[in-house]
């Protein structure tokens, strides 16, 4: 049975290759871990996006700014999905989460000195615009345990206009 599943799986994501990208994640079935889980993002959402922030939430509002605009850039190269941001400079590798259809929800995290910022970002794209949230996790690390000593939180509503790239319609 794992056999079988296991070539399911690699047909499955042989032609995934040819639309959608597709991206498999490692899940455990009865004690035994396989490759296998599938999901694909749409082609719309690659490409370059106008977005504004709004937040909407924050146990910490001075740590976390109110809002404001960013031009994020999602580009995929060898199966891996990136986030980068011309205007901080700001470049990572996101981990998908879910989709379904045109919603999806991926996460980024960054280390910066003590502390360790985590984005999830689920967004609907709808033609060529996106809404969704964006959620912020700040952990500050202590220098001395290794262990979090503060968190802190934001969520921001997110409207993200496509400036290029494929279109949904496409």
């Amino acid at each position: 049975m794992i056999k079988v599943l296991k070539i399911f799986v690699m047909i499955v994501f042989l032609l995934g290759l040819t639309g959608d990208c597709v991206f498999a994640q490692d899940i455990q079935v009865d004690g035994v871990l396989l490759k296998g889980f599938v999901e694909s993002v749409p082609q719309a959402i690659y490409g370059s996006w106008r977005v504004v922030s709004t937040r909407i939430e924050s146990d910490a509002p001075a740590t976390f700014k109110s809002g404001g605009i960013d031009l994020w850039n999602l580009s995929l190269e060898n199966n891996v999905i990136n986030l980068s941001n011309p205007f901080s400079g700001a470049s990572a590798e996101i981990k998908v989460e879910n989709v379904d259809n045109n919603s999806v929800t991926f996460t980024k995290v960054g280390k910066y000195g003590n502390k360790i910022l985590t984005d999830t970002v689920t967004i609907t794209v709808n033609g060529e615009n996106f809404e969704g949230t964006d959620k912020l996790k700040l952990d500050t690390i202590s220098d001395v345990s290794g262990k979090i000593i503060k968190s802190e939180i934001a969520v921001y509503s997110v409207k993200g206009e496509k400036i290029s790239g494929n279109s949904i319609l496409d």
